[in-house]
């Protein structure tokens, strides 16, 4: 999975920079590929990869992690 998203973003790279580069009817086109497909393609399995098996609440500010937090601070001062 981790290769398929080294392609993919070396992809989409190589399509928006050759839309800069060449001079061809479709450069418009080569640019908007490469954007959409890193936003709607590279972006959503780079978050699925390496979030995959982590807690959404321990990353959420709820009360118990604001007191957590706070303990911390008490300890390091």
């Amino acid at each position: 999975m981790k290769y398929l998203l080294l392609i993919l973003t070396i992809a989409v790279f190589t399509s928006i920079v050759l839309g800069f580069v060449l001079d061809v009817d479709y450069t418009e086109k080569l640019i908007g590929f490469g954007v959409a497909g890193l936003f709607f393609i590279v972006f959503p399995l780079f978050s699925y990869i390496h979030w995959k098996d982590k807690k959404v609440e321990d990353y959420m500010l709820t009360k118990e992690n604001l007191d957590k937090m706070r303990e911390n601070q008490k300890r390091k001062k």
